[in-house]
């Protein structure tokens, strides 16, 4: 995991390219909160680009016939940002994206992270969903137990997982200069 203190490049799949993200227009309920989700991994880029195009062929958002995504590459500029980067994928990590998706669970925690520009951490994805999903059901035992979080955690694989950074303020996107975007043919 960067530690976001260094230039870098960042990446993010769409159906569409995005050369001046809009917060306003970012989902919610999403692992870090509402926010334009980047990756240091364009395959995942890629991938998830992929999957961005279906879901919105599926909702009528674009029409079927579009065969591509797109991947838009950003340069990372450091600031002074207030940032919350898990390096690893443990119970504070774990914690933090079940209080995100999903209202009555960790409601502090949703209020602490508030104040953070950027959070990043390993990617919990398509993949790795049921096993989230079955977690705040409740079937490891209770949420937030050692014991569940344990489980969890153990099978997400987490050496597996890439990273995601979840840009959530106005002052975080200003330090994103669009590079270019490329089609990703389905």
């Amino acid at each position: 995991m960067l530690d976001l203190n260094q230039r870098t490049i960042l990446y993010h799949g769409s159906f569409c390219e995005v050369s001046s993200p809009d917060l306003s227009k970012c989902a919610k309920y999403k692992d870090f909160g509402q926010g334009f989700y980047l990756t240091t991994d364009k395959e995942q880029a890629k991938s998830f680009a992929k999957i961005s195009t279906r879901k919105a062929q599926e909702s009528g958002v674009i029409p079927t016939q579009q065969n591509f995504g797109v991947v838009s590459s950003f340069e990372y500029i450091p600031a002074n940002l207030r940032t919350q980067i898990f390096s690893t994928a443990d119970a504070d990590w774990l914690h933090c994206i079940v209080a995100h998706r999903k209202k009555g669970l960790f409601n502090s925690l949703v209020q602490d992270f508030e104040k953070y520009d950027i959070v990043g951490g390993k990617i919990a994805n398509d993949a790795t969903n049921i096993t989230i999903t079955t977690y705040m059901t409740g079937t490891f035992g209770d949420v937030g137990s050692q014991q569940a979080d344990e489980i969890c955690i153990r099978l997400l694989l987490p050496e597996r997982l890439k990273d995601q950074y979840c840009f959530r303020t106005a002052t975080a996107l200003q330090q994103l200069a669009f590079i270019k975007s490329e089609r990703i043919w389905l």
